[in-house]
């Protein structure tokens, strides 16, 4: 017996261990008058999306109740009960129904609760709480009553986290409006600074910073679009489909996924950016679909009092000049809006005289804080003594006779880039120990010419020996810009052998095979139809050699000698892609994989053309013919920036374009501004002949012809075969959800409203599946075209045989050359 209760009394002491070890979960989706939640107990929804019970933000040894995603291996919170009153023991407190409320409460000391529902609802014996799998804790009268109606939900007391199904409104009838508020930091999920809210008189989504300040707004909703006047995007609706409800009793926004298994939210982060997050299960990670204010430097007071906000760098916050972080531990979460404060307090603090020994130092190319003070002044000097001699005044700028000064904090100071022609001058009051003595600076004035002295003897060597070694070329390889040459003709006319190995053509001129005398091989393109002088050329010309991307094809250099105008690339030794893809000019065949790695890695190249150089490229003219294959057959877009090169005025649609017909979009017809949507136009129809190894236009053997477009895209909305789209002599080897990937977003590429297609970068996320792409409407000019009629489709087939046409009134379908 005594072994007996031996054996037991250790079964009892392993099973209080392991309860301490492992967290325990109820099994139940919901919590009622005769369970609770305490220690390492949790409650999870039905089907296991979202569990609740305590947890501890990041590195913070506090515990809150909260809700988080079940299925997804970043621990990742969604909402916080008691945000503002954090646990130090959490198997001290529960969580528990009392007097018809949710309560966080001590099991130990009788106190009132540190968090409730606060809900008058007494007596009330049948209530329960239901975690449901769209991440809302509802309370409910009861198991049988419905939850369409609950005496109380999270989704109306929102944290930071916005799920699918919810939505932020403003009752009319209360006077009061719901809001996403920002955690304080990564360990802190107490209210930062920043909230999202609806203006339900605007009906818009505004981002407030303290509740006062207003930085962001989605814009007016337009009703006709469904869209927000100032967020465009929403037309695409690849993830989500959107309602907006303005009625007597309230005004909101709501959002749900077109694919529930995906796992999405939106989220008021504390860097006081609003984004969209999508959990990507192959990466096990979260991207970020989606966000504004799009730049960092754009939230209001982001790095506090005497920060400054450098959008090129990381981090974006530092402290000014002779200032240091008032937290280092906060800066160290990325919580900024603490500020700086000064390294050492002005003269003027310190002095028993009254004069004030400061100095100014000098900010240059910055956008000058927030809430600045106008003092007469009739100079410069002038302003810089009326804040020299007042000791709260901390800054000043004059300006066009403006003298502008600042007392107290320093907000929303950004240092702009170089260069930037909205860029001012601040002089910042500093103490005059914050800068460097007479003598010190002798010193280092001393070392630093000796060193410049040094430095300029061994450049000299260097340069001297460079043109030595380079006398060939001295003459016709003059620098311009960055690593660009410029050629003479006669070189270029040896390196070519007079021009004789014609690559190929196109709008912009014919293109020679050459090599240079280092052995190198090159493909110069001679620019026909050119009207620029000598200076815009050169101009121009050093902007596309900057651009550099591993899409692009490089530019080396250049010749302009008269109206001779040539330029120089890198050769790609598999030419173009027309030669390997359409079976009339090469018997091999590229397989499925290469299709889809050319597909992407042009989408690569335009995506950095349109949204990563300082000035968005257009191409004007994307086709097979401008896609060249390197040695592995890595695709690289050419003839970039040639559209603005030889003139090309994207303010209004000329009566002579330079496009190919068949790639392109309607807008070139229709009389308005061409915008980077063109290029993505054109891109569609090179994935449509990409899918079937052939030009879009097809001439069978009885003279009917098929544009392959209509066919394609009616084989994805009537449930066929999709791969009977796919090119015969791949046999079918080829992943069928690829080809669906494919086919769809060609589709969604060629609407006929540009702003129903995607942007290049959201094309680069779909193909590389971290965007899903949903069933996209049939255009409106696939719709008109009829397989046998040769008549409609005239305009397409001029564009496959290659040859340029004549100009055209753009009133007419085929209003454009080749």
């Amino acid at each position: 017996m005594e072994n007996l209760y031996g054996l037991c009394f250790k079964l009892y002491h392993l099973t209080l261990i392991i309860s301490f070890i492992i967290p325990f979960s109820s099994g139940l989706d919901r919590i009622t008058v005769n369970n609770s939640i305490s220690g390492d107990e949790t409650i999870i929804s039905a089907e296991g999306n979202f569990e609740l019970g305590f947890f501890q933000p990041g590195k913070s040894s506090n515990w809150y109740i909260g809700i988080w995603y079940k299925k997804v291996s970043v621990p990742t919170v969604v909402w916080v009960a008691n945000r503002v009153n954090p646990v130090l023991d959490k198997h001290s407190y529960e969580f528990k129904l009392l007097d018809g409320n949710l309560v966080l409460t001590n099991m130990v000391i009788k106190s009132p609760p540190i968090w409730s529902t606060d809900l008058n609802l007494t007596n009330r014996k049948s209530v329960q709480a239901v975690l449901l799998d769209s991440g809302n804790l509802v309370l409910t009268d009861g198991p049988n009553t419905s939850i369409s109606e609950p005496l109380w939900q999270s989704f109306e007391n929102l944290t930071d986290t916005w799920l699918p199904g919810g939505k932020i409104e403003y009752n009319k009838k209360t006077n009061k409006s719901q809001h996403l508020s920002s955690w304080k930091n990564l360990d802190d999920p107490s209210p930062g600074l920043f909230t999202l809210e609806i203006n339900h008189e605007l009906k818009s989504y505004i981002i407030m910073w303290n509740e006062t300040i207003q930085y962001w707004s989605s814009g007016s909703w337009n009703p006709k679009q469904q869209i927000f006047s100032l967020v465009p995007e929403m037309r695409l609706n690849f993830l989500y489909s959107f309602n907006f409800t303005d009625n007597e009793n309230e005004t909101y926004f709501s959002f749900n996924l077109y694919d529930p298994t995906i796992i999405s939210r939106f989220v008021m982060d504390s860097s006081g950016v609003i984004k969209t997050m999508t959990w990507l299960e192959n990466s096990q990670d979260w991207n970020q679909f989606w966000s504004e204010p799009k730049q960092q430097c754009q939230v209001y007071a982001y790095c506090g009092g005497f920060g400054s906000c450098t959008q090129n760098s990381l981090p974006f916050c530092s402290c000014l000049k002779g200032f240091e972080p008032v937290s280092n531990t906060d800066w160290g979460l990325s919580e900024y809006s603490g500020g700086c404060n000064r390294s050492t307090p002005l003269g003027c603090e310190n002095s028993n005289s009254g004069k004030a020994k400061d100095r100014f130092f000098v900010y240059e190319g910055i956008k000058l804080p927030e809430n600045a003070k106008t003092v007469a002044a009739s100079s410069l000097q002038e302003c810089e003594l009326a804040c020299l001699n007042n000791c709260s005044c901390n800054a000043y700028t004059y300006d066009n006779s403006d003298c502008s000064v600042w007392f107290g904090e320093l907000l929303n100071f950004q240092q702009l880039s170089e260069g930037d022609p909205n860029g001012k001058i601040l002089y910042l009051k500093l103490a005059a120990s914050e800068f460097p003595s007479k003598s010190k600076t002798k010193l280092i004035v001393g070392i630093a010419a000796g060193f410049i002295a040094l430095i300029l003897v061994i450049l000299g060597l260097l340069l001297a020996r460079r043109r030595r070694q380079k006398a060939k070329y001295s003459e016709s390889k003059t620098p311009v810009e960055g690593s660009l040459i410029a050629f003479g003709y006669k070189e270029i006319q040896n390196a070519t052998k007079n021009f004789s190995e014609k690559l190929g053509g196109g709008g912009f001129g014919s293109v020679f095979k050459g090599t240079l005398p280092d052995s190198s091989v090159i493909a110069v393109k001679k620019l026909e139809s050119f009207s620029q002088g000598e200076k815009q050329f050169r101009t121009e010309v050093s902007t596309i050699g900057t651009v550099q991307h591993v899409n692009l094809v490089r530019l080396r250099g250049f010749c302009s000698e008269g109206t001779k105008k040539l330029l120089v690339y890198d050769h790609m030794e598999n030419g173009s892609l027309d030669y390997h893809l359409f079976p009339d000019k090469n018997n091999t065949t590229l397989d499925w994989p290469q299709r889809y790695q050319i597909a992407l890695g042009t989408a690569r190249g335009l995506a950095y053309l349109h949204e990563k150089c300082r000035d968005c490229i257009i191409h004007c003219d994307i086709k097979p013919e401008n896609i060249l294959l390197d040695a592995e057959f890595c695709p690289r877009v050419a003839d970039f920036g040639l559209a603005k090169l030889v003139g090309r005025d994207f303010s209004r649609v000329l009566t002579t374009m330079r496009g190919t017909r068949g790639y392109l979009a309607p807008e070139w017809l229709s009389g308005v501004a061409i915008t980077a949507k063109a290029d993505v136009f054109s891109y569609g129809m090179v994935l449509f002949e990409l899918l079937s190894g052939n030009r879009n236009i097809q001439q069978s053997g009885d003279g009917t012809i098929k544009f392959f477009p209509t066919w394609a895209t009616s084989k994805i909305t009537q449930d066929g075969d999709i791969m009977t789209i796919l090119d015969s002599r791949l046999e079918n080897n080829a992943d069928a959800t690829e080809v669906m990937k494919i086919c769809k977003l060609a589709c969604w590429c060629i609407q006929d409203d540009e702003y129903n297609r995607p942007s290049m970068g959201q094309v680069v996320q779909i193909l590389e599946g971290v965007l899903d792409v949903n069933m996209p409407p049939i255009p409106k000019s696939l719709q008109v075209f009829n397989e046998n009629d040769e008549e409609q489709v005239l305009f397409f087939t001029e564009s496959s045989s290659g040859q340029s046409s004549q100009t055209r009134n753009t009133s007419s379908l085929a209003s454009s050359s080749s």
